[in-house]
Order: structure tokens, then C-alpha cells, then sequence
């Protein structure tokens, strides 16, 4: 059985400070929550720092990109292994921002969720169609384009530990939320894909997150849907009460 999973996305905000105290607020208010995993993702900066906060706790920590080599003449860039070592246990693959801002294609996003694999990150990979390819019928069309290039080569044990979330594009940071059945008709369809291309095993113990303006007064309809798993979140992450709220109302509102 698959338990929520929520992960609040922190994007360009919070200085190592101010992420240490988010955690620490965080660990007490969510500490006997034991059915929901809690992770986070801070900047790079902070990662080190966040994992340190979260030690013996029920918060696991991602970071939120990451180069496919292993090292070499890349400026700037930052390899799994190093994720690995400053404390990470998960990393966010091919999120919209990424692509439509870095340009990230599937083929990297591809590159990079094996090179978090390889390391021993679990990775969390990102999907989701534009306002103009919805408004075009094509979402169902992008969402096979972006798992069949960006899993490519993955096995069924691989994909068994790893993690999707469906983002619309048009609903990231824009307050526009996917309705619960738009939502649950995406992530069915992912799912349904996932068995056909992996196996039911794998494509049934691989969680599917929905990310999108979430919020504490929509996630209990959106997990409610069978394939939506969880959420990961943006905005609301920022702030440990409307976080904590999310994780607290996430609490298997589909059962």
C-alpha cells in the first residue's frame, strides 16, 4: 500500500538560517506523524544543513537538480554523488522551471534520474503539459512522450522505488489548480502507462504526486483521487503551518 507522499519544493528561497529553523519547526510539529513520508527540498546551499536539522527524524531531504557526470569541467553544476554526501536522499528531475526556463529536454531529464539512480538518490521526476498543449487535447500525448523518453532504460525494480509527480504548467505558481478529477484522469492514465511499460508490480508501488498551487484546503479531494499519491508543493511549502496542514490532511483521505 502505497502512503502519501509530500514534498514541498522551496525553489530560489530560504538562507541556510532560515531553512534550519523551518526543519526544526517542522520535526516537532510533524514528529508522530508516521503514515505520510515528509521530505523537503532546499537550495543547494542548504542541503548539508537541512539533512544535519532533519537527522533521526521522519523528514527526508532532496535537493532539486543536479548534472548527470560524475565530475569534471562543468561550472556551476552539482553531481548526485556530491547531493549524496551533503545528506540528500532524493532529487527533483525535469521540473517545469527546469524546462522551460534551462532547457531541460527528456533526454536530459533521461540522463539525469539515471545518474540519480546510479548514486542512490531516489529521484522525483517531473511531467506535465502547457496550458497551449491542454487547450490543444494533447495532454495525454505529452505525458506518454515525456515517461517513455525520460524513463527510458529503466528497469521494473527501478521504477518501483522512484517517484513521479504530474505538474500542468499552467497550474505551477499561477494559483490555478487542476481540478481533482482532471488530476485523477492525468495520473490514471500515468499509471496505466506505467503498467503496461514496467509491470503492474512496479508501476503499483511507484508514487505518483500531483504538483500544481496545492494548498491545505485542496489536497485532501486531490489524494482522494486512486492514483494521485500525494503532491508536491511549492508556495505552501515555505511556510511550516500551511505545510504541516498539508501532510496532516493528506493522511490517507483515500481510504
Amino acid at each position: 500500500m502505497r502512503i502519501p507522499f509530500i514534498a514541498g519544493n522551496w525553489k530560489m528561497f530560504k538562507t541556510v538560517h532560515e531553512a534550519v529553523v523551518f526543519v526544526k519547526e517542522l520535526r516537532s510539529a510533524v514528529k508522530d506523524v508516521a503514515d505520510v513520508e515528509i521530505v523537503v527540498a532546499p537550495p543547494f546551499t542548504a542541503v548539508h544543513a537541512v539533512a544535519e536539522a532533519a537527522r533521526n527524524s521522519n523528514i527526508g531531504v532532496a535537493a532539486q537538480d543536479l548534472y548527470w557526470e560524475r565530475e569534471g569541467a562543468f561550472t556551476g553544476e552539482v553531481s548526485a554523488a556530491m547531493i549524496k554526501e551533503a545528506g540528500a536522499e532524493y532529487v527533483i528531475v525535469g521540473h517545469s522551471e527546469r524546462r522551460r526556463l534551462f532547457g531541460d529536454t527528456d533526454a536530459i531529464v533521461n540522463r539525469k534520474t539515471s545518474a540519480a539512480i546510479g548514486a542512490g538518490l531516489t529521484p522525483i521526476v517531473c511531467i506535465g503539459e502547457t496550458l497551449e498543449e491542454r487547450e490543444r487535447n494533447e495532454t495525454l500525448a505529452i505525458l506518454d512522450r515525456q515517461i517513455k523518453d525520460g524513463l527510458d532504460g529503466l528497469g521494473a525494480p527501478q521504477l518501483a522505488d522512484i517517484v513521479v509527480a504530474y505538474e500542468p504548467v499552467w497550474a505551477i505558481g499561477t494559483g490555478r489548480t487542476a481540478t481533482a478529477a482532471q488530476a485523477g484522469e492525468a495520473h490514471a492514465h500515468i499509471r496505466k502507462r506505467l503498467r503496461q511499460w514496467f509491470g503492474a508490480d512496479a508501476a503499483d508501488r511507484c508514487h505518483l504526486l500531483y504538483g500544481g498551487s496545492v494548498k491545505p484546503d485542496n489536497i485532501a479531494e486531490l489524494v482522494a483521487e486512486a492514483d494521485v499519491d500525494g503532491a508536491l508543493v511549492g508556495g505552501a511549502s515555505l511556510d511550516v503551518k500551511s505545510f504541516t496542514e498539508i501532510v496532516v490532511r493528506s493522511r490517507r483521505a483515500a481510504v
